[in-house]
């Protein structure tokens, strides 16, 4: 699901200027362009938003498929892109530190929030299979007892993730929620498939330790 999401721009900082249009540029050079000056060039960024607004549109869909106002929390993801950008000391890793601002920003949202809606779109995992969790979701219509029951995991399973280490969070939406495979993995992040391996079988480890009551044995 794509979101058009407005962003606004000072013309006032002067940019050097490059012959090539934006939109002839790879990724790379794209992400090091808008990393010249003080603040990116508006015709880059814009280029470099419409090319991976959808990985941040995927992102927010998966962890928060019920929030009206994921367009807002999408905004405010680029603006911290614009702002912060310049930071970004290797541009091959910049999809992984879309994700990781991207990520971050939902679970501080999230934390603001008292009341916790249903933000992922994934019934209950309820059994494990070779280290992977089951995220089907049920097809017979829940009770009200199940309801209350999947709520509550819910909110326990948004806690159980918040909690764990900013690497094994991303890598674990990653594969579970975003269904990327441990090599598109590694390359979006830019360590070793054994790394990629261990973040994730760690963070399952935790969520299944955290988690016990609500999976079957």
């Amino acid at each position: 699901m794509s979101t058009s999401i407005p962003v606004s721009w000072s013309s006032e900082v002067t940019i050097p200027q490059k012959p090539v249009s934006p939109d002839k540029l790879s990724n790379y050079e794209l992400i090091q362009f808008c990393q010249l000056g003080t603040s990116p060039d508006r015709a880059a960024f814009a280029e470099l938003l419409r090319r991976y607004q959808s990985h941040v549109d995927k992102i927010l869909y998966h962890l928060a498929p019920d929030w009206q106002d994921r367009a807002d929390l999408a905004q405010e993801v680029w603006l911290r892109v614009y702002r912060h950008i310049q930071r970004l000391q290797e541009p091959v890793k910049f999809q992984g530190w879309l994700s990781r601002i991207t990520t971050n920003l939902f679970y501080d949202e999230l934390r603001k929030r008292k009341r916790h809606a249903h933000p992922l779109s994934l019934d209950a995992p309820r059994r494990l299979s070779d280290g992977e969790m089951d995220w089907e979701i049920a097809a017979d219509q829940p009770s009200p007892d199940q309801n209350m029951s999947t709520r509550e995991f819910y909110e326990q399973l948004q806690t159980a993730i918040a909690d764990l280490p900013e690497v094994f969070r991303t890598t674990i939406i990653m594969r579970e929620i975003q269904g990327l495979s441990y090599e598109e993995i590694a390359e979006i992040t830019q360590v070793s498939l054994g790394t990629v391996k261990s973040r994730i079988a760690r963070a399952r480890a935790r969520l299944q330790f955290l988690l016990h009551d609500y999976l079957d044995n």
